[in-house]
């Protein structure tokens, strides 16, 4: 039986890092490395920073970090894709992290 040939993946972005598939953005609040997380990829409750409620297993979201570190594991966070979106306008949670 002939083997069956793989497309190729030329529109996916190459990895940053070795961190997987991560996007490099700039924006007001400095340089950022992120990665979408989908939603059947997600097995823990993570704290979303920009609105202080949990996102649950199954949720996509979006993980950030700060691209000066490079994927430090400290450094990342889960965040609700319209949080994440939108943390130039709003303010500051109560929790810090």
């Amino acid at each position: 039986m002939p083997r069956r040939n793989r497309p190729h993946r030329r529109d996916e972005p190459p990895p940053v890092g070795g961190h997987g598939w991560a996007r490099a953005e700039s924006a007001p609040d400095g340089e950022w490395l992120v990665r979408d997380v989908s939603g059947a990829a997600t097995a823990k409750t993570y704290r979303c920073p920009g609105c202080d409620h949990e996102i649950r297993p199954g949720t996509p979201h979006v993980v950030a970090w700060p691209a000066a570190d490079h994927g430090s594991v400290e450094d990342r966070r889960h965040w609700h894709r319209n949080c994440w979106t939108s943390r130039t306008r709003r303010g500051p949670t109560t929790r810090r992290w």
